[in-house]
């Protein structure tokens, strides 16, 4: 191999001259500047080349002619060259031209224009090797890829016999779940899981084997081989089953809501936390008066008159039916106008009745029972019977954060056919009070309670 050196005022021509002498396939050995450009002179640069010696080699043609010599070459036409050169070689080696582009991007380096070049000698290697070299580069690169999908393959494949297995192991825990009640409607062996949460719920039985048979006849039967989509499909049958009336703020005229229900389910509670939300927490601020017919229980007014006097709001206490009539129309500049009643047993047929003589006035009051959900179903049922005289018009469930089940709500909400309104989600006020709705009810009874407010916290 012979070195020759050749001198131009850019490193771009002293290239372009060594080039029109040896070939474009010339290797740069060393490039440095000699003189600096000035005002007054032009700079002067010299490359070093290295030519393979071949013997009878006819001597090659000049690429351009003599008479260019001395015109100035730019630096894009040099990398243009350049970049030719790197793209026969990727033709010859079969390989793709984004693995050139370390190779390129490095020569072109070199020339640029404005920063001077170190005197830094370059690692003189034959074509072929480098060739070599970058397509065993991509063959590496493709057989990683190749082994990584089928790598990804192989683990998708093992995640669905997991949850073959898993089903598998579920239907065999269950198999036996009908035993302590074999005069139970005969349910599949695949939705014995479904089953089983449901009736841990606290759930009426004849109301959940309504709903599994109904279940049954409707679901197709490509839907069953996955206990996954059998348990979406249950809680689509719940949601719809599931009745609540959304919270309606288009007002004609001034509302009233009394609460009423047995002692010690949270209904002064309740209604802070209604006078907060209609008050303060919506969009509009409406304007709210509470009267309060709790004149028996130590500390109700006290408790009431705190709540109002911190969100400033009208309270008055009132005492029979005409009282509660001038007091109505003292209020009449109230979007809102809430009755806290006092608790009554549900077997206190005579002071539920006395209650019925303030929603007879002539006002129209919505009434709406609350009731606990750590109540159990067969007591829910007898309050909901002793206070259906008053006319209820919705349900409200307080302490779903003390109950581990709600199927005894659901069980209400399906023989009453009374929707609910509100829940009450734990002791924080204003802020632990929902509007209801079937899809969070639902949620809460197969899944467990959760508190969107704490979630969000």
């Amino acid at each position: 191999m012979k070195f020759y050196t050749y001198s131009g005022e850019t490193a771009a021509e002293a290239l372009k001259i060594a080039q029109s002498h040896h070939g474009v396939d010339t290797l740069v050995f060393k490039t440095q500047e000699i003189r600096k450009k000035t005002l007054t002179s032009s700079g002067l640069y010299e490359i070093v080349v290295a030519v393979e010696e071949e013997e009878n080699k006819p001597p090659k043609a000049p690429l351009i002619p003599e008479s260019l010599y001395d015109e100035e070459l730019s630096e894009e036409d040099v990398v243009m060259q350049l970049s030719s050169t790197v793209e026969e070689m990727r033709k010859l080696a079969g390989v793709s031209s984004s693995q050139h582009h370390y190779t390129f991007s490095k020569n072109k380096t070199l020339l640029e224009k404005d920063a001077p070049l170190e005197d830094t000698p370059l690692e003189i290697s034959k074509q072929d090797a480098l060739l070599q070299a970058l397509k065993d580069e991509a063959d590496y690169k493709k057989e990683k890829k190749e082994k990584e999908i089928k790598q990804e393959e192989e683990i998708k494949d093992i995640n669905l016999q997991l949850s073959k297995i898993r089903d598998s192991l579920k239907l065999i825990q269950n198999m036996f779940w009908d035993e302590k009640n074999p005069n139970s409607v005969n349910i599949p062996q695949e939705f014995a899981e479904i089953y089983k949460l449901a009736k841990q719920s606290g759930m009426k039985s004849s109301h959940l084997d309504e709903i599994m048979q109904l279940s049954l006849e409707l679901m197709p039967l490509r839907m069953r081989e996955n206990s996954i989509t059998i348990k979406r499909y249950f809680r689509e049958v719940l949601r719809k089953m599931i009745l609540c009336r959304p919270e309606d703020l288009n007002l004609r005229q001034k509302r009233i809501l009394m609460l009423v229900g047995p002692t010690g389910v949270g209904k002064t509670t309740t209604l802070a936390k209604l006078a907060a939300r209609y008050s303060r927490m919506l969009t509009k601020k409406y304007k709210v008066g509470i009267i309060t017919l709790d004149n028996y229980r130590i500390g109700a007014l006290e408790q009431l008159s705190w709540y109002a006097n911190k969100m400033k709001m009208s309270i008055e206490a009132v005492i029979d039916a005409k009282d509660f009539a001038k007091e109505i129309e003292a209020l009449e500049y109230c979007d809102f106008i809430l009755v806290d009643t006092t608790g009554h047993s549900q077997y206190d047929k005579e002071k539920i009745a006395g209650l019925k003589k303030f929603i007879d006035g002539g006002y129209n009051i919505d009434v709406s029972l609350v009731l606990s959900v750590t109540t159990k179903y067969e007591d829910m049922k007898d309050i909901y019977d002793s206070f259906g005289v008053l006319g209820i018009d919705t349900l409200i469930f307080t302490k779903l954060d003390e109950s581990r089940g709600l199927g005894n709500l659901f069980s209400l909400v399906h023989e009453s056919q009374k929707p609910i309104s509100y829940l009450s989600i734990g002791q924080e006020v204003p802020m632990d009070l929902k509007v209801a709705t079937n899809e969070y009810l639902v949620d809460c009874m197969l899944d467990g309670f959760n508190n969107p407010n704490k979630e969000q916290a």
